[in-house]
């Protein structure tokens, strides 16, 4: 996965845009934000399901162009399953992430990919 800043600083108190570019086939397994954010499909499909369990059967394909409103602390999960894809994702600072299993953080060096 690839992030790059567009607006503000991320880490700190205040409004941000990244753009996040995932490649085919990575999966993004349940976790959440403490902020809410606002999700801009730029290319690709967006494939996004809620939930504290990888499922499949609950992912969501939105197109580019597509907009998706993510309130603060909800579990939720992505997978690059058509190919790759780029989101544009606005929220007000500091940027968050905590994975549900703590095994499928990939900056750990032990998620599954």
């Amino acid at each position: 996965m690839r992030l790059a800043v567009v607006v503000g600083q991320p880490f700190q108190d205040g409004p941000y845009t990244i753009r996040v570019k995932v490649p085919h086939g990575v999966k993004l397994m349940p976790h959440r934000h403490p902020e809410d954010r606002t999700y801009t499909v730029i290319s690709g499909v967006f494939y996004i399901g809620l939930g504290d369990q990888f499922d499949a059967e609950k992912l969501v394909a939105y197109p580019p162009g597509a907009v998706i409103i993510l309130p603060g602390n909800t579990s939720h999960f992505h997978w690059a399953k058509s190919g790759e894809y780029i989101t544009q994702i606005t929220a007000i600072g500091p940027l968050g992430i905590e994975y549900i299993n703590s095994k499928d953080d990939p900056r750990s060096g032990s998620s599954e990919k």
